[in-house]
C-alpha cells in the first residue's frame, strides 16, 4: 500500500528510509511546540492551547502535503510569522488575538484561490535557476544562524553579535553552548562516516549528554531564566479541554474595534510574508534534494502549495499562527527524504505529540541546534552549482544578495526580495531586459512598493 501511495520505488527511496527522514525532520521541528506557545502566550493566549493547536495544525498540514503532493515537507506555525502577530498586531496595533486569527483565516482563503488558479506557481517558475539556486544557499546559512541562536553560540554585543562567553555562568549558558559545539562535532564524525540518520542521532546523543551533565551537575536547571530540566518530568497528558480556549475564536470578533484600511495591511502582510518564506523553503529544499526539473521547476509544487494554504486555514480556526512549510524539512531530506512518507510521520508524530507534549518539548534548543547547522552547511553546498564568471553575472550577484541578505536580515522573504529587485534592475541596466520575463518585472515593483509603504 505504501508503494502504491507514495511511489517508494519510483523515488528511490524504501520505507526505512523515509521512516527515519520523518523522524528526523520531527525532531528538528520540535522545538516549535515550545517556543510558539511562548511567543503566542505574549499576546494573550493560552499556552496549552496553543500548543495543542499547534500540534493538530501540523498534522493535518503536513498530512495534506503527504497525500497531495507526495512531497517530503513538513510544516508547522512558522517562526517570524508567529511573532509578528503576537508582537506587532496584538502588542503593536492593539488587536486582539482573536482578530489577528481572522487575518490569518482569511490569508489562508486567499492563498486557497491563488494555488487553484496558480497564481503562486507562476511567481515560483518565474524565478530564474541561478537564484533557485542563491535561495537554497541563503537559507542553509539562515536557519545555521538560527542553530547558533538556539544554541546560545551567538550572542548580542556591540558588534550585533559574537560568541557567548563558556565561562561565565558555566552550569547554564555555557555548558548548553559547549554541549551544541559537541554535538555538532558528533553528527559531523557520523555523517562523514555515512551513518545512516545520522542527524537524528546527533540530537539524541547530545540530548542524552545533556541529561548526564544535568545529573552530575555541571548542568543546573534555572527556569527564570529559561533553562528547565532536561529529564522529563511527565511523560503523557491526555487532557485537551484546554484546545477550547483558542478552538474558533478567529470567528468571535468585535468589528467595531478593527479599522478595514489596518487590517486590510495585516492580512497583506501575512500574505507576502506567508508566500515568498513558502515559496523560499520549496525552493531552497527541493534544490538541496535534486527535485527540480531541468527548467528549474518543482513538478508538484500546486498540490504542495494548497497543503500550505489549507494548513494556514485549519491552523487559525484551532488557534495558532500561519502554518507554512518549515526549512527544517531539510534535515529529513538530507536524510534520505523523498516522499510524502517522510512527511506522514511527521504529520503523525506532530499529532502523537499531544499525548506525548512533556517529553518532546523536554527536548532542549541546545541538542537540536547541531542539527540545524549540519543541514545549514549541507545546504550551503549548493553554492557550488553556481556560476561566477562574467558571462553569467547577472545572475550570479543577484543570488549572491538574496545568499547574504537571510541571514544578515534574518529573514527568507527579504532575500528573496532582494534577489529579485537587483536582478530585475542588473538585467535592465545592462541591455538585458528582454531576458526577464514579465512576471519578475510586476515582482519588482510590488517589493519596491513594499518597502516604501510598509
Amino acid at each position: 500500500m505504501l508503494e502504491r501511495l507514495f511511489k517508494l520505488s519510483k523515488n528511490k527511496t524504501t520505507v526505512k528510509t523515509e521512516v527515519m527522514a520523518g523522524i528526523t525532520t520531527f525532531m528538528t521541528m520540535a522545538y516549535i511546540l515550545a517556543v510558539n506557545p511562548s511567543i503566542l502566550g505574549d499576546a494573550g493566549m493560552d499556552s496549552s492551547a496553543v500548543l495543542l493547536a499547534t500540534a493538530i495544525a501540523s498534522f493535518i498540514g503536513t498530512c495534506c502535503m503527504a497525500f497531495m503532493a507526495n512531497l517530503p515537507f513538513v510544516l508547522s506555525a512558522g517562526m517570524g510569522l508567529n511573532a509578528y502577530l503576537a508582537y506587532t498586531v496584538v502588542l503593536g496595533f492593539g488587536y486582539s488575538w482573536q482578530v489577528a486569527l481572522l487575518a490569518v483565516f482569511v490569508e489562508g482563503i486567499i492563498f486557497i484561490i491563488l494555488s487553484l488558479t496558480n497564481v503562486r506557481e507562476a511567481i515560483f517558475n518565474a524565478i530564474p535557476l541561478t537564484l533557485k539556486r542563491g535561495v537554497s544557499v541563503g537559507i542553509g546559512l539562515f536557519i545555521a544562524f538560527i542553530g547558533l541562536q538556539n544554541a546560545g553560540l551567538v550572542v548580542d554585543s556591540s558588534t550585533l553579535v559574537t560568541i557567548t562567553s563558556f565561562t561565565e555562568k558555566f552550569t547554564t549558558h555555557g555548558i548548553c553552548a559547549l554541549l551544541a559545539l559537541v554535538g555538532t562535532l558528533i553528527t559531523a564524525a557520523l555523517h562523514i562516516k555515512n551513518v545512516r540518520g545520522s542527524i537524528l542521532l546527533g540530537i539524541v546523543a547530545t540530548w542524552l549528554i545533556g541529561i548526564v551533565c544535568q545529573l552530575t551537575g555541571i548542568y543546573t536547571p534555572a527556569p527564570e531564566a529559561g533553562f528547565y530540566s532536561l529529564i522529563p518530568s511527565q511523560i503523557m497528558s491526555a487532557d485537551f479541554s484546554k484546545l477550547g480556549e483558542t478552538f474558533g475564536q478567529c470567528f468571535r470578533v468585535d468589528f467595531s474595534t478593527v479599522k478595514a484600511l489596518d487590517f486590510i495591511v495585516v492580512i497583506f502582510a501575512f500574505l507576502f510574508v506567508d508566500l515568498f518564506d513558502t515559496l523560499g523553503t520549496l525552493i531552497g529544499v527541493a534544490t538541496k534534494a535534486n527535485m527540480l526539473d531541468k527548467e528549474g521547476r518543482l513538478p508538484g509544487i500546486k498540490p504542495a502549495l494548497m497543503a500550505d494554504a489549507v494548513g494556514t486555514t485549519v491552523g487559525a480556526v484551532l488557534g495558532t499562527s500561519t502554518v507554512t512549510t518549515f526549512v527544517e524539512s531539510a534535515s529529513g531530506v538530507s536524510a534520505g527524504g523523498r516522499t510524502g512518507l517522510t512527511a506522514l510521520v511527521a504529520g503523525l508524530l506532530f499529532l502523537l505529540s499531544t499525548l506525548f507534549a512533556p517529553l518532546f518539548t523536554a527536548i532542549p534548543s541546545f541538542a537540536t541546534a547541531p542539527a540545524l547547522i549540519m543541514v545549514g552547511f549541507l545546504m550551503v553546498s549548493s553554492v557550488t552549482e553556481i556560476r561566477f564568471d562574467d558571462d553569467n553575472l547577472c545572475e550570479a550577484i543577484p543570488a549572491y544578495i538574496a545568499i547574504i541578505a537571510m541571514p544578515l536580515f534574518y529573514s527568507i522573504s527579504e532575500g528573496i526580495s532582494l534577489g529579485i529587485i537587483s536582478y530585475v534592475v542588473l538585467n535592465a541596466l545592462t541591455g538585458k531586459a528582454k531576458k526577464v520575463t514579465p512576471l519578475m518585472y510586476i515582482l519588482a515593483v510590488l517589493f519596491v512598493l513594499k518597502y516604501i509603504f510598509l
